[in-house]
């Protein structure tokens, strides 16, 4: 049986403009444990050397002082009080300690109640008594 021309072009263009948004709607693969480890080191790596950096900064700025306050001091010119500074902070050798395998929620107990319930959650008294309204006057 033979479709006539516009029948077939029709269901041709429903089918091309269908395709996109099927292929749009498919999740992206699950992460291998490799690549969220290295994500993670590269994280712990990127605010370590934001650490080193700001220590690097004060250490500058400390060094700038001091050359101030000295040629001041040389020049014969009044040289104000130094503020209180924290002192700069050493961040120390970077050292990178994978996070611990998280147990699955099974296993970590996280949806199970603490302890067995002792007693119904309901009571027979009504709620007028557990609960008094002041009388509005």
């Amino acid at each position: 049986m033979k479709l006539p021309l516009n029948l077939s072009c029709a269901s041709l263009l429903v089918l091309a403009l269908a395709a996109p948004v099927a292929w749009a709607k498919l999740p992206p693969p699950p992460a291998p444990p490799e690549a969220k480890a290295k994500a993670a080191e590269a994280a712990a790596r990127t605010a370590w050397s934001g650490k080193v950096d700001a220590f690097k900064l004060c250490q500058a700025q400390d060094r700038v002082a001091a050359k101030y306050r000295a040629s001041a001091a040389a020049a014969g010119k009044p040289v104000p009080a130094a503020p209180a500074t924290p002192p700069c902070a050493d961040p120390g050798p970077f050292a990178f300690t994978p996070p611990a395998e998280a147990k699955p929620i099974e296993a970590s107990g996280a949806h199970s109640p603490a302890t067995t319930a002792a007693s119904p959650p309901s009571t027979v008294q009504p709620a007028a008594t557990t609960n008094p309204t002041p009388k509005a006057q």
